[in-house]
């Protein structure tokens, strides 16, 4: 495909690996669809915003590419740009939570430590191995974001070990006592007979949307094209924490029935109810009205018990694609973040 010259901005987005897959169904969801034919070809597009081409890279490289300005905006993990963030001085968190691929940056040890349970054994751990002469031996690709922490817990007599492949087995292997590692369930670390130490996260990470902020600053057009794709992405995602009901309700008028609804506030939706007339098809049968509102989806039950007691039938529920606010506050956070870079 070729690169499409009328683009405003470059969005770079996973190529392979365990965030690929659940970043294209993400922005599918948000009304931002990826169109590839071919899963060979490393440019794609947005019909839905066709100012935006998509480059497919490596999750691990996507940081640099928005440092260096080669793409304006990227989606990859919170723990991939948080290792690599020294030295990355234009790149810029816009959202730092999609939702999605979420694991943490952990420390674990062998099942076989029975004395070691908390940070706080750790750290009588690596005193002991440094008073008999040798330094604890942790194995990570992640080495910027854990010799970070440990400074900041007291814990400094160590040495990281560099590692490809798979962690887990780098203690059995005997080039490692210990590991700092990605994990999601914790079932590969247990696999390997390995296990989590209490206080001994990282970090907490997530998939999250980064972009050059020399670039924003600068091009007025691209900004304007982020806050396309952020009001779409925060709708969506705002969306999934509610359910819109719909019910048709008997009473002397519509007042009276807002009335009635009235009694339990916390029930009523975002703002209250919406209530129509409904044209009864009944001879009749001239006192009915529709009722909608949309309430959290944790108190959906509550709220079908309190719209039944006020005498609703025909209840219908339904999840909403988008819940837009009066503005979208990523956007603002990120005007607002560029005006101060400039200042």
């Amino acid at each position: 495909m070729p690169h499409n010259r009328n683009s405003l901005v470059t969005l770079a987005l996973p190529s392979k690996g365990e965030l690929e897959e659940p970043t294209l169904n993400f922005l599918a969801a948000s009304g931002l669809e990826v169109f590839r034919p071919n899963k060979r070809q490393y440019v794609a597009s947005i019909p839905s915003i066709p100012q935006v081409t998509v480059l497919f890279q490596r999750a691990a490289d996507i940081p640099s590419k928005v440092d260096e300005g080669t793409v304006d905006l990227g989606i990859t993990g919170y723990d991939i740009v948080c290792e690599q963030g020294k030295g990355r001085d234009n790149v810029v968190v816009i959202y730092d939570d999609l939702g999605y691929g979420r694991c943490e940056l952990v420390l674990a040890v062998p099942e076989g430590w029975v004395d070691v349970s908390s940070i706080e054994d750790l750290a009588d751990l690596a005193t002991l191995f440094k008073m008999k002469g040798r330094e604890l031996r942790i194995a990570t690709k992640y080495p910027n974001l854990t010799r970070k922490w440990l400074y900041e817990k007291g814990i400094i007599h160590f040495s990281l070990v560099g590692a490809q492949g798979a962690l887990e087995v780098a203690p059995s292997m005997g080039y490692a006592d210990m590991i700092a590692d990605i994990t999601t369930t914790g079932t590969t670390l247990r696999e390997n007979r390995l296990k989590r130490i209490a206080g001994g996260t990282i970090l907490k990470s997530q998939a999250c949307l980064i972009g050059n902020k020399k670039l924003l600053q600068e091009n007025t057009n691209k900004l304007l094209v982020t806050q396309m794709i952020l009001e779409l992405i925060e709708a969506h995602l705002r969306a999934k924490k509610y359910v819109a009901i719909t019910a048709n309700i008997y009473g002397d008028s519509a007042e009276a029935v807002a009335r009635s609804l009235m009694r339990e506030r916390d029930l009523v939706g975002l703002r209250g109810p919406s209530i129509t007339k409904v044209y009864s098809k009944v001879w009749g049968e001239d006192n009915w009205y529709a009722v909608t509102i949309i309430v959290e989806k944790n108190r959906l039950l509550e709220t079908i018990n309190h719209l039944r007691k006020a005498g609703s039938t025909d209840i219908v529920v339904f999840s909403p694609n988008y819940v837009f606010d009066s503005k979208s506050w990523n956007y603002q956070r990120l005007i607002e973040m560029l005006k101060r870079e400039r200042s």
